[in-house]
């Protein structure tokens, strides 16, 4: 049996794609502070091989070490040091053209000569350009010129000269100025904030080891392969292990180094950050203070490693973050959250239920189970022990079910930014909504396929039941929704999730190299995961029955943002017992929805906001003009509180004024409108079911 790892254990791969973090380039004659030659150790070499041979004999995708393989190593390299494209000039990434078709040769070899040539020509360039971006930050910037900033630059051309890039930095300067002048200091304050960050990005970029350029190089030619393949450092190793056991002391984040900068990629559900409601995935933290008085610490362009030791610490204990919110896009300023550090439990990602109930026109009451499931967790250690109680997602549902019962019409199972977990407990879950039969295939890289099934007859719970998701339900929950939907157990509601259908395995390189020493990890991928009826969750994820959309619905998240990802297919169908009946029911469903959300003024104001937030997000320039941006960001907090302050007055609450602070999260009064219309769906489902015809369905306070 596999134990699934979820989303936040996967993106933690990301995490280690970062090192020094952020380094700079060329401004010509300045020679810069000097910079030392790095150069790979012997056991690197002999590492670099046996890495090579694991992944082109045992990963899933069966690559070769070739040319092809050899080119997307060296674009995947590029990508992690110099990703926005801001360092190297287009006559250096000319001069790496060699090693586009030769590096599968140096990969058998164990010759690492030309990631460390590569490396070792980035840290003159950086060193180059941040001693440039000193003498930038000394003149005197003007924020009355009307001009903007490019801030998507990943597939921008490479700079042809110096002379674009020392425009470029201008630009960016200004832009990063501005942001700190927008969160309440003035220019000469701003000025001494950013002239330290680059003063600290150049330390820690000449801190760099030999160590540090193996993992980046190691981690693109993992990269190759696909997105959740990685190579764990030593140090590394210790994090990965501390972030799959739950037991960080901390504040529950995964994170990884975007563009230079700290970035939120999961929070860890019922950790410190999830709870407060504050950070969202795509936050970028762009300082740290210890308690509640302790200075700031700014750490832009730090080793994720360094800033990760810095947010951890003894539970119980206070620490501050600056975060840059990603949701509303490049303009946004700064804000303060504060977090007490605790231990993640499993009681914080415990299952919970609520009731909802609805009035038809009749005046008949329906009463809509929600049950919200954070995460596919199990005390493995309890079971172990054989604690009879121990706690488990299957376990936790199947006593609220039992709580339930007699109380509730339908049932809505809540999976949105559910990442994932055990498989086990996707399987036995799907047992407690089924008869019994297969749950999920599992195909190997030798294209054998182990079917996981339910091998327990009856069910918990047989009414009627709709499954919610969004782009953050991954690999467990795909599982789980993808089964339920093939059975034709239930609808399934929301966006399509987010496409993780592989199964990783850990390997100790130590083990096959009998060091002494350690010699970190290599997370590989080995097999993919099929639905029942053959199709693969894998980068399509599974596509709800009627379309609700969400905050996650971007481009930029999901198993097909991802390069390299493995594509989608398809194995036989295992044989199962399916129900077609609900399928033929799905196209009356969403009529009845659209019908009713084109009235619904609480869901198109929803609309309206999932919109506005996403022209914000995929803005791909950004204004230099100090009154523009001021201008902005006040239609920006405009917008957030006449969102908020449009529920106040349904709820007979004072209204929040210019100035005041805006609530987030459980402070905030604004509903969770997909739920309440997925209850709707269920409640729908219901009248249908019964034979009525269109009903108005009210919510009943």
């Amino acid at each position: 049996m596999y134990h699934l790892p979820s989303l936040k254990s996967l993106t933690l791969l990301l995490l280690i794609l970062v090192l020094p973090g952020a380094f700079a380039k060329p401004a010509e004659p300045d020679a810069g502070p000097e910079v030392k030659t790095l150069v790979p150790t012997a056991r690197q070499d002999s590492l670099d091989r046996t890495i090579a041979d694991l992944l082109s004999q045992h990963h899933y995708r069966q690559s070769p070490l070739d040319d092809a393989l050899s080119s997307l190593v060296l674009n995947a390299y590029l990508d992690s040091l110099d990703f926005s494209r801001s360092y190297f000039l287009a006559s250096d990434i000319a001069s790496f053209e060699p090693y586009r078709h030769t590096l599968d040769d140096a990969l058998k070899s164990g010759d690492l000569q030309p990631a460390y040539a590569i490396f070792n020509l980035y840290l003159r360039r950086l060193a180059e350009r941040t001693t440039h971006i000193q003498e930038l930050l000394k003149q005197d910037f003007r924020f009355d010129v009307p001009e903007s900033l490019e801030v998507n630059r990943k597939d921008a051309p490479w700079a042809k000269t110096p002379a674009e890039l020392d425009d470029l930095w201008r630009k960016r300067l200004k832009h990063e100025m501005l942001t700190v002048m927008l969160s309440g200091k003035d220019q000469p304050a701003a000025r001494e904030l950013l002239s330290k960050r680059y003063d600290n990005r150049l330390h820690q970029a000449l801190q760099s080891t030999s160590e540090d350029v193996f993992q980046w190089y190691m981690n693109a030619v993992a990269q190759a392969f696909d997105p959740h393949t990685a190579y764990f450092s030593p140090r590394n190793t210790e994090n990965f292990n501390i972030q799959m056991r739950l037991s960080l002391e901390g504040i529950g984040c995964v994170l990884r180094m975007e563009d230079e900068q700290v970035t939120v990629v999961e929070l860890v559900t019922g950790g410190p950050a999830d709870l407060s409601q504050q950070i969202r995935p795509s936050d970028k933290i762009v300082a740290v203070a210890q308690g509640e008085k302790e200075p700031w610490t700014d750490v832009v362009g730090w080793r994720l490693d360094d800033v990760v030791e810095k947010i951890r610490g003894p539970r119980g204990t206070v620490v501050r973050l600056k975060i840059l919110p990603g949701k509303v896009g490049a303009a946004a300023a700064e804000k303060t959250v504060r977090l007490v550090r605790d231990t993640i439990k499993l009681e914080k990602q415990a299952a919970k239920s609520e009731i909802r109930t609805f009035k038809d026109s009749s005046g008949r009451e329906l009463r809509i189970g929600v049950v919200t499931i954070p995460a596919f967790y199990s005390d493995f250690e309890a079971a172990r022990r054989g604690v009879k109680d121990y706690r488990s997602t299957t376990r936790d549902v199947r006593r609220l079910l039992k709580e339930l019962q007699g109380q509730i019409d339908g049932l809505v199972l809540d999976l949105r930014e559910n990442g994932g977990g055990s498989l086990q407990e996707a399987v036995d879950l799907t047992g407690l909504f089924i008869d019994n039969g297969p749950v999920v295939q599992v195909r190997n890289a030798g294209g054998r396929v182990e079917v996981e099934e339910d091998g327990e007859r009856g069910q918990a719970y047989d009414g009627p039941l709709a499954v919610l998701v969004d782009h953050a339900s991954a690999s467990a929950s795909e599982i789980f929704a993808g089964a339920i939907q093939d059975y034709g157990r239930g609808i399934v509601i929301g966006d399509p999730t987010f496409g993780k259908g592989t199964v990783q395995t850990l390997v100790d390189l130590g083990r096959l190299t009998r060091a002494k020493d350690s010699q970190g990890q290599l997370k590989m991928t080995i097999a993919k995961f099929y639905r029942v009826s053959g199709g693969s969750t894998q980068h399509r994820g599974v596509r709800p029955d009627i379309a609700i959309p969400s905050a996650m619905d971007s481009e930029d998240i999901g198993e097909s943002a991802q390069k390299n990802a493995l594509p989608w297919d398809e194995i036989p169908a295992t044989p199962y017992k399916g129900n077609q009946r609900l399928a033929a029911q799905v196209p009356e469903l969403t009529r009845r929805h659209q019908a009713r959300i084109a009235d619904d003024t609480d869901y198109q104001a929803f609309l309206h906001d999932l919109e506005f937030a996403r022209q914000q997000r995929e803005k791909t320039t950004v204004s230099l003009l100090e009154t523009q941006r001021r201008t902005e960001q006040e239609r920006l907090e405009t917008w957030q509180r006449e969102r908020e302050n449009r529920y106040r007055a349904m709820k007979k609450l004072p209204p929040l004024k210019p100035g005041d602070e805006i609530p987030e999260g459980k402070d905030s009064v604004i509903p969770d409108v997909a739920l309440e219309e997925s209850a709707r769906i269920v409640a729908d489902l219901i009248l249908l079911s019964a034979g009525q015809g269109v009903s108005t369905l009210v919510m009943s306070h």
